[in-house]
């Protein structure tokens, strides 16, 4: 069953995105909903993020996830390199988890 469900969303997935590049081929997007379009991507990023921070078996957890991607979000604010907010987050996390809270 699983596995025919995957297959379904999957076959249903390209169908919607073959079907938009066979509708607007050779056609340009207003510009405010091409700059729209431009957002997704991050808005998506950050829905999963928060999403995987703060919920726990479907139950809103605050823990040492949120405290991690809280110093990750300081380190990106202060324009740190990618690599280091990844390692900033991963180590505030592990260090919390280490004092037990």
């Amino acid at each position: 069953m699983t596995w025919t469900l995957v297959i379904v969303l999957a076959v249903v997935a390209y169908t919607f995105k073959a079907t938009g590049m066979v509708l607007a081929a050779g056609r340009r997007l207003p510009p405010v909903l091409d700059r729209a379009a431009a957002l997704v991507p991050a808005a998506l990023i950050a829905a999963l993020v928060v999403n995987d921070t703060v919920t726990s078996a479907g139950a809103l957890t605050i823990d040492a996830r949120a405290v991690g991607v809280g110093a990750a979000i300081v380190a990106a604010w202060r324009r740190a390199h990618l690599i280091v907010v990844i390692v900033l987050g991963a180590a505030v996390t592990a260090a919390v988890r280490a004092i037990g809270m």
